[in-house]
């Protein structure tokens, strides 16, 4: 007779843009506490893939806390404290546990505490002890340190940029634990960082991808159990900034440490390939309108909500709108009055708004338009490529048609989000396959949505708190050099 296996999944996720305006509140973190996060199971997610890999093993998951937040400015102390307290007392709650696996970003700063990662790990371990296995699975946007990877035992970083194999990295974790149960081993996880922050690159092709396939041959040996690839999180000032390769290892601290370095050298021999080329608005709405493809994707990646952006930025929609650039649609600007305004005034309704623009002056002035309110939603959606089968709520979303303007269409979100697949706009009524040009706010994670459809892409880079100039923002708590800023 088999003794059951508990496994305790907790977890709390947040990609921290330190150069954001204000501080980020308790009240902006959705939270799901014991049996409710069983709802993620079935989905592409971290503790989706946990849940599932659990049952599919014979393990029975233990619920325990669960936050999360859109990227935003660094996590008021007072918050964190108040989430790390109860996430502890929960799992305090239901041990002894067999295994515990941790939901991360490794992006995390507090004020206070520039490594929430390894402050949380380092105290799920204090609280398990050293006998218990403690796995967790990553956002490849992460700042990570050796003192976090050694209150763990094994560290897995999605592969992909999309996110797209989060819930398989979840499943790895899990497996691990399993299999530390099974034959008694202890892995060592090593860490080598580099001076280096690394742009926004896709792993869908180009240097991501060869990146990301050189990793994964690197992790070919029976007694490597993953190598991870971290791009690390340029838009944050932290003394450990920078790229991150962290390896998981069964024989020992220097085959990790062997195989971390490796990996190293050759993300490093690959810098110069890396660095983004920069289109203005403009310049990317005139090289859209040139193009004989079909529909032309243009995204801004200077005002991704996904790292932090406000969303309601008006650079690259005024450039579409000035261009004159005929069956157009913009998804979405951050604009929850405007969206308002227009469900109080009704589809059919010709209203005068102020849209965008509102948050600062960085991310460009407000549009003032007449527009024609053509269809209204309540932004209710599921997710259709990334995180495949999670619910999301842009909030209320409003179709608007700007006067004199021919077949243009801005779709207008009133919750802080990028757009990641098409739904924003079939919400409203928009096929994106019958536009020439689509205009839409993200840096890389649209493409899970858009990369199979889209004739074209083209990324426009304004002004914003997500730029690839990445030379605007100050570093005061780095003390050496960084690569692209200085020739290290």
């Amino acid at each position: 007779m088999t003794t059951e296996r508990r496994i305790a999944i907790a977890g709390i996720i947040h990609e921290t843009n330190t150069y954001c305006r204000d501080q980020t509140p308790l009240s902006d973190f959705h939270i799901m506490r014991g049996a409710k996060m069983l709802q993620l199971e079935g989905t592409e997610t971290q503790t989706g893939g946990a849940i599932g890999k659990c049952h599919e093993l014979g393990l029975t998951p233990v619920p325990v806390y669960w936050a999360n937040t859109q990227p935003s400015g660094t996590i008021a102390a007072d918050a964190y404290d108040s989430m790390k307290a109860e996430l502890l007392e929960g799992l305090s709650a239901v041990l002894p546990v067999d295994g515990v696996f941790l939901d991360l970003h490794g992006a995390g700063v507090v004020d206070g505490t520039p490594d929430l990662e390894g402050d949380l790990a380092a105290s799920v371990r204090r609280l398990v002890g050293e006998g218990v296995p403690v796995t967790a699975a990553f956002d490849l946007h992460g700042n990570v340190t050796q003192d976090m990877a050694d209150a763990l035992d094994g560290v897995f970083v999605c592969h992909e940029y999309p996110h797209i194999d989060q819930h398989l990295r979840a499943r790895e974790a899990v497996q691990l634990i399993n299999d530390m149960m099974d034959h008694g081993f202890r892995p060592s996880v090593q860490v080598s960082s580099l001076p280096m922050l690394m742009p926004t690159t896709t792993t869908f092709h180009g240097p991501g991808k060869t990146l990301k396939d050189f990793m994964r041959a690197l992790e070919a040996d029976a007694n490597t159990i993953n190598v991870s690839f971290f791009h690390g999180f340029p838009y944050c000032d932290v003394p450990h900034v920078g790229s991150h390769l962290v390896v998981t290892s069964r024989t020992g601290a220097e085959h990790a440490k062997h195989k971390a370095e490796r990996a190293a050298a050759k993300v490093w021999s690959m810098r110069e390939l890396l660095r983004p080329t920069s289109l203005s608005a403009e310049e990317a709405v005139a090289q859209a309108i040139a193009s004989d493809k079909h529909p032309v994707v243009i995204n801004e990646t200077s005002d991704n909500c996904g790292g932090g952006s406000p969303g309601d930025g008006t650079h690259l929609a005024r450039a579409i709108l000035e261009s004159g650039v005929a069956n157009a649609c913009f998804g979405f600007i951050v604009d929850a009055e405007v969206a308002e305004q227009a469900h109080q005034a009704g589809v059919g309704a010709i209203i005068d708004v102020s849209l965008g623009g509102k948050h600062d002056k960085l991310h460009g002035e407000p549009l003032n338009l007449r527009v024609y309110v053509k269809a209204l939603h309540d932004g209710r959606c599921i997710m259709q490529a990334m995180a495949k089968g999670s619910r999301i709520n842009y909030g209320k979303l409003a179709r608007l048609q700007p006067e004199g303007s021919d077949k243009l269409d801005i779709v207008v979100g009133s919750r802080r989000s990028q757009t990641f697949d098409t739904e924003p706009f079939l919400a409203v009524g928009i096929d994106v396959m019958q536009r020439h040009v689509v205009g839409l706010k993200s840096s890389n994670h649209f493409r899970a949505g858009f990369e199979l459809i889209a004739g074209e892409i083209i990324t426009a880079d304004p002004p914003g708190l997500t730029t690839h100039h990445i030379e605007v923002f100050p570093r005061e708590h780095v003390s050496g050099s960084l690569w692209p800023l200085e020739d290290v």
